[in-house]
């Protein structure tokens, strides 16, 4: 990959392809994953370290939601940080679970070529109410 856009917008890639190793295999040993949201409330929500916890991340994703939504809509780099802007409409897959629709920001950091810290800031009301219905 040419830049750290470019690594990004493959990253957003393979998650649309459903490819979680592809991602997981990008990232730093020491990686830190970071929603935050409470994961009281939220599954994937809180902080994780390494691969292991990014990959239980992914895995809380997809044991509670299926997406309508993914698109990344706007992707800004500068040096070692990428930041995405996106939008989301997804829904809860327990019985009667809520949509929630929101607009995101996700923020990377690289360390080495690799993926070192990733910090999700999301709409955490809209995801909560989902979550609650």
């Amino acid at each position: 990959m040419t830049d750290n856009a470019e690594f990004i917008r493959s990253i957003y890639k393979a998650f649309e392809r459903g490819d979680v190793k592809a991602i997981l295999d990008l990232l730093d040993p020491s990686v830190e994953w970071i929603s935050y949201s409470d994961p009281k409330t939220i599954p994937w929500g809180g902080k994780r370290g390494g691969v292991s916890g990014a990959a239980s991340f992914f895995q809380a994703f997809a044991d509670n939601v299926d997406f309508e939504v993914f698109e990344p809509r706007q992707i800004l780099a500068s040096g070692d940080h990428v930041t995405a802007l996106g939008h989301t409409r997804a829904r809860f897959k327990k019985a009667g679970g809520g949509t929630f629709d929101m607009e995101w920001a996700h923020v990377f950091t690289f360390k080495n070529g690799k993926i070192s810290r990733f910090q999700e800031f999301n709409d955490t009301a809209a995801i909560e109410h989902a979550f609650a219905a």
